[in-house]
């Protein structure tokens, strides 16, 4: 006569030869869940290894219940012994665990002081790492020079017409309009003092000075710099990076130093552009609304230019774009491998990027007003 197989419960003891170590038996399985956990409660403690390889069968629940035991004694998981059987399966629910919902967020003004230290700290870490980062991107830089067989031309190129050549219309047709949106602004305060001529020194001015690279580098520092993450944020989450560094070849040498290059050419040009475009945008306004004709306008341009206002915002170009070039592509470095990694590091680029363009400018205006420039 066939009898039915016995099935144990699930138990656990603690012998005197090892009174640190629990020892399981039986069962651990979804049909014994409750239990596993009266089992698990009921441990006395002081236990630091638990050996479970006279286990007779281990499921997805059991596993899961060991691992949040060890979580919430402050277990080392990785110590726990488990039958060859069993082990893919521990294996597996440690990889792919599933996070509890995250309690509710503390209010109160300790909470809030906990999130602003964390943010200065987060912060101080990101400008430490872009000033580490530049030192390194400065070094291989400086390398092209002596090993020029590094230099990656066409990659050059190819990010120069990206960031350059695509970046044209829209820098000049936004440019166009802010020098149009100031042109009228300037006419309505200047109108009262009759004074409306000196839009034109308004316009060419904060042009020259200000809005052409401002302009210009917030555009790129939008467009660029979330590109810049997006495309190598993508080859780290394929493992390309990864696979760069197996084939003895410097990810910055391939990745980084051509987009660099490239923005470090292509951001004055564009600054150029702006500031056409938007002495283009004050010279319609001008002659088509304020009476102004244009050879009236471009006569007191020329008048009233200073080459000094051409060269401030000329000059301001190059750090820009070594800022934005910079952003976008450590931010792509950082990304860990998922999707979500991806999406937080690119709006952090596009973030950092332009509060650091505005922020440069803000203090590159400071000191030309106090060195008279």
């Amino acid at each position: 006569m066939h009898q039915a197989p016995h099935h144990h419960p699930p138990s656990a003891e603690v012998t005197d030869d090892a009174p640190t170590m629990l020892r399981l038996r039986g069962r651990w399985t979804l049909r014994y869940a409750s239990e596993i956990g009266d089992v698990l409660r009921a441990v006395p403690a002081g236990i630091t290894r638990i050996d479970a390889r006279a286990v007779e069968r281990l499921d997805t629940l059991g596993a899961l219940q060991l691992l949040r035991y060890a979580e919430r004694h402050g277990l080392d998981f990785t110590q726990f012994c488990f039958r060859d059987e069993h082990q893919p399966l521990v294996n597996a629910i440690e990889n792919v665990q599933d996070d509890r919902p995250p309690p509710p967020r503390e209010t109160g003004l300790r909470a809030a002081l906990e999130r602003l230290g964390q943010a200065i700290t987060r912060s101080i870490d990101e400008t430490v790492g872009l000033v580490g980062f530049f030192g390194e991107v400065l070094v291989k830089l400086l390398r092209l020079f002596k090993e020029p067989r590094r230099f990656r031309p066409i990659a050059t190129v190819h990010h120069m017409e990206q960031v350059g050549l695509d970046a044209v219309p829209l820098v000049a047709l936004l440019s166009l309009m802010v020098g149009a949106v100031i042109a009228f602004l300037g006419a309505t305060v200047l109108a009262d003092f009759g004074a409306t001529i000196y839009v034109v020194e308004l316009v060419t001015i904060a042009f020259l000075r200000e809005f052409g690279v401002l302009l210009a580098a917030i555009l790129l520092a939008g467009r660029t710099a979330s590109a810049f993450t997006a495309q190598i944020g993508m080859m780290v989450n394929r493992e390309e990076v990864d696979a760069i560094r197996v084939l003895g070849l410097d990810p910055v040498d391939l990745l980084v130093l051509p987009r660099l290059l490239a923005l470090l050419a292509m951001l004055p040009l564009l600054t150029f552009i702006a500031m056409l475009a938007g002495l283009l945008g004050g010279l319609l306004v001008a002659s088509l609304a304020l009476d102004i004709p244009a050879p009236a306008f471009l006569n007191r341009m020329q008048a009233t230019f200073q080459l000094r206002h051409f060269l401030v915002g000329m000059t301001k170009a190059p750090v820009f774009a070594l800022v934005i070039a910079l952003i976008g592509c450590l931010q792509g470095l950082r990304v860990r491998g998922t999707a979500q990694s991806l999406g937080e590091r690119t709006t952090a680029s596009v973030v950092q990027a332009i509060s650091m363009v505005i922020v440069l400018d803000a203090l590159a205006a400071l000191w030309f007003m106090e060195m008279g420039l």
